[in-house]
Formats: C-alpha cells, structure tokens, sequence
C-alpha cells in the first residue's frame, strides 16, 4: 500500500498540519491501495502563501525560460510514461493498455501544445496601423487554484497546469481526492524539471474543504476547475465574493445524430465510442438519434456491438472495458439503469447488476436503451457510465431540435455522408465541439462548451487566454 500522505508546497515535500488520512480504493478489487491525507485551511493558505511569494519572480521570466523548463518537463514526463499510466489504471480503473496509450498519453499531447503555442504566441501586440502608438499587453492573471476531476485525471493536470505556467502564473493544484495517484507523480516531475520553488503546489482535499478554500481564497486570483455541473455552480457562487475569474469545463449529455445517409460503421463507431473510459467522460456521445427509416436497424447493430464488449481489471492487458470508479459511481449508475427501466425504455443491452461472474469490483455491464425520448431522465441526467440512450428523429430540423433541447452544450457529433448537410447541422448545435463522421479535431483545437457545459476553453491559444488578462496601453513610444 502506498503512503502518499504529503503536499508539495513551495518546492517541497510537506506534512500536512493536521492528519486527515482518506483511503484511495482500487477499483477492480475494492481494496485500498493507497493513503492520503485530506488538507486543511492551514494547508491551503502555506500553499497560496507559496504560490503568490512566486508569482512576481515568475511573471517576469522571459518566454524561453519558460518554454526551456516546459520542454524539460516534457521529457522528463515521456521518460516516466510508463509509471504515469500504472498510476492512473490503478487509481481509477482504466485497462493498462488504455491508461498507458490515450489517459498517459494527454500528457505528452497537452505538453506539446503549450509550448508550440507559447512559442508562437505574441504577448506584446499593436492595438492597429490606425494607432501605432496604442499596445495590448497580455500579462499572467496571477495566482490560479486548479481543481481536476478522476475521470482522465492526468489530461486535466497538464491541460491546466502547462498553459498556466506558460502564460507566467503560478497555481495551487488540488487533484480529485479519489484518483490523487497520478498528480503526485507529476509534482514529482515538476520538481526533477527544476521550476522554482512555489511556481507550483499541490495539496489533496475534498471538494467541501480545500476545493472551497481556493475557490473563496482572497489571494487566488483565478479559478480553473473541471468536474461536475453542480460543483461548478458551488463553485462560482464561493467565488463571486472575490470577484475572480472562474473557468468551467462541466457536464454533457452530447447528441450523436445518425442520418439514414451515414457510413456503415457509425452506430458501432458510436456505440464504443460512448463506452470508451466505461463511459466516464464528459463529452461522451450517450444519447444516439437515429433517422427512423435506419432505426431499427441501428438498434439491433448498437445491441450487438454492446453485447461484444468485454468488461474486466484494469490490470490485464486488452481492449476491455474497465470498472467505474468508486462505490458511489457505481450506485449512482444502477439507479439511474432502473430509473431508465422504470421510465419504460427498452433494454436491449446490459442492465442491473455486475457483468456475469465478477462478485467485487466497481463493473458496470455495457447498457444500451431503444425507444427513448428526450423527456426522460436517461435522455436528461448526465449518467457519467456505459449506457446509451437511442432516440429516433424524422427530419433534420428534429434531430437539431432533440440535440439542443439540454442545459448541456459540449460536444456533439454528426454522421452523413452529405457534407452540405453535416455543415448545416454543425452550425445549428448549440455545443462547444462537433465532430463529424468519426473525425476527431485537430491538434491545438479548443476544448469546452455552451451552457451548463462550463465557460471558457482549453487548449492552444485560447486555453493561454484564459490565464491571462488584457491590458490596453496608450502614448506608446518605443519599438
């Protein structure tokens, strides 16, 4: 069992003031697999003393300190990827292989695209040629709480943590309390890359205590966190007292529209594609909108393909699907399967309890329901496991209507091969991201959404903007 009890606070390895020891659960077994201990406001405030102490010294280092740092890290990262994704499987369920390719590797991804846009990012600019003399200047907000979820527990670090630093922040990191594994062995790379001293902290807590002692911190300045749409609310209301800035990336109920006219792998696509990460991510496509005339046939394929789907320990090599990540996400998604039951959508896949033969470990079997509507709570509540809800449509004005008819708005997919129709529906979602025909966006795109899916963007330029703010300068004279 490991003994991850410490904080990384101002450059070192600290005990926290009072012991609050928390279990971390493996959930392929049930059993602990390691101990932390939970902060308090003591601890929270060494580590905003750290990080505000830092943030003058480390707004003032020139671009290539920064991007000569970040690529250290970046190395330091690829060197250790192995140990990263052993943490992440281990701590919240992903199949090694997944938590070794697509968990470990958003790292080295998010890495690379923090100093690719550092280094062509311009943070002294001319207003216009209709002012030469007026400047924006694009300067670091100052010391920002960065609050991460388990679900892709290292993809939330590093898209957080390395566009901070590029921008010249420095941050207080509190990773989720039920997968903390993974950021310790980041705060471990931080400091083998030599950033200075309270540049970057880390401290372990719960939502109700340090979450909410950054978010109503006087000396935090900004706010990034990514969770749940209700602790996001929370969020924003402890953080409105001070008025600092606050970024979101929430919930999502996204709408994978299927035209009778789509290729023939779309539903299968679909299907997996909702229970890949055993359904744990935000931006998954669980409720499925078949055109009727391909309906039934689509429901019948979405079965089969559900059925096919192996379910097993996050230890063993292979494409299976793993457990959830806790108890509580595992009652949660039981309820809500016989809320769906009960609701009167048709079974067609998976249900009610473990997968045939496993008696421990937090699995889910791969549930699929036809005939839904959108009023239902299935079609409404954010589920975060492996179930898919299947609606028909009629027309394409119906399948924008169903699609946007949500608090949600993060990502939502089409599948045609009309591509004037595909562009009509993509300028009609009211989502941050759609994906067409199974093509993923590019490097360097934006990641975030509308509505009650959150505020702002993450990744390239625009997730540097978010930790930066805008100053206008007239009466400039030099060049």
């Amino acid at each position: 069992m490991l003994n991850k009890r410490e904080f990384y606070i101002n450059g070192a390895w600290t005990s926290p003031e009072i012991a609050n020891d928390l279990d971390v659960i493996n959930p392929s077994n049930e059993e602990v697999c390691a101990v932390i201990s939970l902060g308090g406001q003591v601890d929270t405030d060494k580590a905003v003393a750290a990080a505000r102490a830092a943030f003058e010294p480390w707004m003032n280092t020139t671009k290539e300190t920064r991007i000569a740092l970040l690529e250290k890290l970046a190395t330091i990262y690829e060197a250790r990827r192995k140990e990263m994704g052993a943490a992440i499987s281990l701590e919240m369920g992903a199949p090694i292989d997944m938590a070794n390719g697509a968990q470990a590797g958003c790292g080295t991804e998010h890495l690379a695209d923090a100093i690719h846009t550092l280094k062509n990012f311009n943070f002294d600019r001319m207003l216009g040629e209709h002012a030469p003399n007026d400047r924006i200047l694009m300067e670091p907000i100052g010391v920002v709480g960065l609050i991460t979820p388990w679900n892709w527990p290292l993809n939330q670090i590093a898209l957080k943590v390395a566009p901070a630093l590029a921008a010249g922040c420095t941050m207080v990191l509190k990773p989720s309390e039920i997968a903390p594994l993974s950021a310790y062995l980041f705060a471990e790379m931080m400091h083998e890359a030599g950033f200075p001293p309270g540049v970057f902290n880390m401290i372990n807590g719960d939502g109700p205590g340090v979450g909410t002692q950054l978010s109503g911190h006087k000396d935090v300045d900004m706010i990034s966190f990514t969770g749940s749409t209700r602790a996001g609310i929370l969020i924003s209301q402890n953080a409105a007292n001070t008025i600092k800035r606050v970024a979101l990336e929430l919930g999502g109920k996204g709408a994978n529209i299927i035209f009778a006219d789509a290729d023939e792998n779309a539903v299968e696509r679909g299907v997996r594609h909702c229970m890949n990460n055993t359904g744990q991510s935000c931006n998954a496509p669980t409720r499925m909108l078949v055109q009727r005339e391909f309906y039934d046939n689509a429901v019948e394929i979405a079965a089969q393909v559900a059925d096919t789907i192996k379910v097993g320990p996050s230890d063993k090599s292979g494409s299976h699907m793993g457990p959830v990540v806790s108890e509580v996400q595992y009652d949660k998604i039981q309820t809500m399967i016989e809320v769906g039951i009960n609701e009167g959508a048709r079974l067609v896949a998976g249900g009610l309890g473990r997968p045939e033969g496993m008696n421990r470990g937090y699995f889910i079997r791969p549930t699929v329901f036809a005939d839904v509507n959108n009023d239902m709570r299935i079609a409404r509540e954010e589920i975060f496991g492996p179930v898919l809800c299947i609606l028909p449509f009629d027309s394409e004005e119906d399948a924008v209507q169903i699609s946007n008819d949500t608090v949600y708005g993060l990502t939502d997919y089409v599948q045609t091969q009309d591509k004037a129709k595909a562009a009509r529906v993509a300028r009609k979602l009211r989502a941050g991201m759609v994906e067409m025909n199974g093509t993923f966006r590019g490097d360097h795109a934006p990641f975030g959404g509308y509505k009650q899916s959150g505020s702002g963007r993450e990744g390239g330029v625009w997730g540097l903007d978010d930790f930066l703010e805008v100053k206008a300068v007239s009466g400039w004279g030099i060049d």
